[in-house]
């Protein structure tokens, strides 16, 4: 392990209450997809057609963590960490009750109202958990959608219905219900700007749906929502902290010129804005993406008013950044992306290395009025890392953590209100369309047996965090 000599930062000096930890998501960890009454998610359905995923793989076992949270939480105690975000699988835990439908009860399940089941076994697994996170002093914040819709409504419509406002708003409060003597700090939905044009616009990751009209209603019925359920979660609990999160990538035009710098706004707007600016009162981009125009049909009576709300913070995902360059063949977007330099550093998902934009994209959502703090809830670096004689010698991902998280220090100075980071990812994990290659882990998985072995990187956070 070779820390850059550069590298002169100490956790201590982002701030006395600065919170520090690593995240993961349910479908990507937990495995036990048809155990205790879970039913399937739209991942399930997704990962089990034929080349849907690399290598026809799915996340039935990922790392097992139904089974070993406790060595998860184990893992991030041994690093210092004082946080952990991870996410709540809406399939495990409710079953909406669809109009029409037969209905269905697991077993143990009882009848939370007209519209849904509540299937106690799964909460009483997330119960375990946050009592062995608060027995470790590991503060949770918790994701209520991390991608996996229960299959059951993706049937009637999923996010392009807007009967899913209702659904989400329900699962949002039984949540809550059962879980809030828990759970202080609720994140309520994880990068609409990914699951939404990857889900329903271009097909490639779950459910698999094409069509620029149905990704348009699906990121309005989104947004409408994420309100509804955060004023549900706030009228339950008035003294919790609610956020959500976002995804980001930097958007810089490839020169000068203004055909760019126009593609660079569109970009922008799209990547980095559409699901921000409505929410806190600047409205749909439309200036700068003229094609969200075509969302104004969806738009009815009191909706934009409905889908805004007042989050105690917004969470900011960044693994990469582009150029922008003009193109005539994408006649929605009108730009391409492009990488810094032909020889950039890529990541074992094909992404340039760029931590100015982490930087960048923290001090713009900075001087948002109505953002009254950031935390960095996702970023980190897949690797093709190999465990040789029992340890995992990863010292890109340790030069890759200490280069962001110094670009995190330059936007604190620069006066972006940032009060945590969350390394992505606590485990090596099953990585969606893309299946278990890419390794994001601080900790090493077998993924046949389950077994984890800290990384090098993990001890370097030990270090950097208890020192």
């Amino acid at each position: 392990m070779n820390p850059a000599p550069e590298f002169q930062l100490q956790s201590r000096d982002f701030g006395p209450d600065f919170l520090w930890g690593a995240a993961t998501s349910a479908y990507q960890i937990e495995g036990a997809w048809n155990q205790d009454g879970k039913e399937p998610s739209i991942w399930d359905a997704f990962s089990h057609k034929r080349w849907r995923v690399k290598k026809n793989q799915n996340g039935d076992r990922a790392c097992q963590s139904y089974q070993r949270y406790k060595e998860d939480v184990t893992l991030l105690s041994r690093m210092g960490m004082n946080a952990y975000r991870f996410s709540l699988a809406w399939s495990r835990l409710v079953h909406p009750q669809i109009a029409g439908r037969t209905s269905w009860s697991p077993a143990g399940g009882y009848r939370h109202s007209s519209t849904a089941i509540v299937n106690p076994c799964g909460f009483d697994y997330y119960k375990r958990l946050l009592e062995s996170l608060h027995a470790a002093g590991i503060r949770p914040f918790v994701t209520l959608y991390h991608w996996d819709l229960p299959q059951r409504l993706e049937t009637s419509g999923g996010w392009a219905s807007r009967d899913i406002i209702k659904y989400f708003e329900e699962y949002a409060a039984i949540c809550v219900q059962e879980l809030g003597h828990l759970v202080k700090d609720w994140i309520v939905l994880n990068e609409p700007a990914v699951f939404l044009p990857l889900g329903y616009l271009l097909g490639v990751h779950a459910p698999g749906r094409r069509g620029l009209k149905r990704f348009l209603r699906a990121s309005h019925y989104a947004l409408l929502a994420q309100a509804a359920a955060a004023r549900s979660i706030r009228s339950l609990d008035s003294g919790c902290q609610i956020g959500t999160t976002i995804s980001t990538d930097g958007a810089y035009p490839a020169s000068d010129s203004q055909r760019d710098q126009i593609a660079a706004r569109r970009y922008d707007a799209l990547m980095n804005r559409l699901y921000v600016d409505p929410v806190f009162g600047e409205g749909y981009p439309l200036t700068d993406l003229p094609m969200l125009k075509k969302m104004e049909q969806y738009i009815k009576g009191d909706d934009l008013a409905n889908l805004q709300f007042d989050f105690d913070f917004l969470g900011v995902n960044n693994y990469t950044s582009h150029r922008i360059k003009h193109a005539v063949w994408m006649p929605w977007l009108k730009a391409r992306p492009l990488p810094f330099a032909k020889r950039s550093r890529r990541t074992a998902m094909g992404w340039e290395v760029y931590p100015a934009g982490l930087r960048d994209q923290l001090i713009r959502f900075g001087t948002y009025e109505k953002i009254k703090s950031l935390y960095v809830t996702e970023n980190g670096i897949a690797l093709d890392d190999v465990l040789t004689n029992g340890a995992v010698p990863d010292a890109e991902r340790i030069r890759f953590f200490q280069n962001y998280l110094s670009a995190v220090r330059d936007a604190q100075r620069a006066g972006a209100p940032v009060q945590g980071y969350f390394a992505w990812s606590l485990l090596d994990n099953f990585e969606w369309a893309a299946g278990y290659r890419p390794r994001f882990g601080l900790a090493w998985v077998d993924f046949a047996s389950g077994d984890r072995v800290l990384k090098e990187s993990g001890y370097w956070w030990r270090e950097f965090l208890t020192k």
